[in-house]
């Protein structure tokens, strides 16, 4: 019987990360594992004729959030068995992944020479602050793990945004970047396409707008960024929610 050749799907996902220790793979003896580690459980319960590998577009941190990566993964079923559709993987994934934060959102069959990570064309972080809380205590409670509250006053927007325009550009952003967090031969030029500071809503903030409460999103949007490059503090990384990874592809 002929054996077809693996089929090429790009995937987009997205995952609340509060319990990962990032999206790429981990070994599974942490006491954290990687959202990839999920991702690879589910597609092998579709019976591929060989492992699966997600090759993942975006990396994110410990505790961060995704509204929307992406990644692409070849599938190679038994023979004489068609490639799947496209909405048949979602489906398919999605039920193996039950009952984890983690959804596939929608598939698409991609030539063999696409590549999720070297196609992307930009990639955006969304940072979120909550304004008016004295204490962390006072963070709604639907906002928890997915926002900052820090002490003090108010923002002066008008002074971050004209400081946040210096970012954009091309940019030597070695001091933006952990010591050690990378190896030595990787150029720490960027660009950075957008800084945008705009107020937010939260999460029915409408039932508690007596409190005072401002939300609050910090979008940087690149082509790529250093591995873990802090745009801002490094203290904001692990309480963000939606340091968002948005990947717009080539088709």
């Amino acid at each position: 019987m002929v054996v077809c050749a693996p089929a090429r799907y790009l995937v987009f996902f997205q995952y609340f990360g509060t319990k990962y220790s990032g999206v790429m793979e981990t070994s599974s003896d942490q006491s954290l594992i990687g959202v990839q580690n999920y991702l690879e459980k589910a597609v092998q319960n579709l019976k591929p004729v060989a492992p699966v590998k997600f090759h993942i577009s975006s990396r994110t941190d410990t505790g961060v959030h995704a509204l929307c990566n992406s990644a692409h993964l070849d599938i190679q079923r038994a023979p004489g068995k068609p490639a799947f559709e496209e909405k048949q993987l979602v489906h398919g994934l999605n039920r193996h992944l039950k009952p984890e934060p983690i959804r596939i959102l929608n598939a698409h069959r991609v030539p063999s020479t696409f590549h999720a990570r070297f196609s992307a064309l930009s990639r955006t972080y969304i940072y979120r602050l909550l304004m008016g809380c004295s204490h962390h205590s006072e963070i709604p409670v639907f906002e928890r793990d997915l926002c900052w509250a820090p002490g003090g006053g108010y923002l002066n927007v008008p002074a971050m945004q004209e400081a946040a325009q210096f970012l954009v550009g091309t940019h030597d952003f070695s001091t933006f970047r952990s010591l050690g967090s990378e190896t030595p031969f990787q150029s720490p030029i960027r660009t950075v396409f957008q800084v945008d500071i705009q107020p937010s809503s939260g999460f029915l903030s409408h039932h508690y707008e007596h409190r005072g409460l401002e939300f609050w999103e910090l979008k940087f949007r690149s082509r790529s960024f250093l591995y873990r490059q802090a745009l801002l503090d490094q203290t904001l990384r692990p309480m963000l929610l939606y340091s968002t990874t948005l990947s717009f592809l080539r088709a």
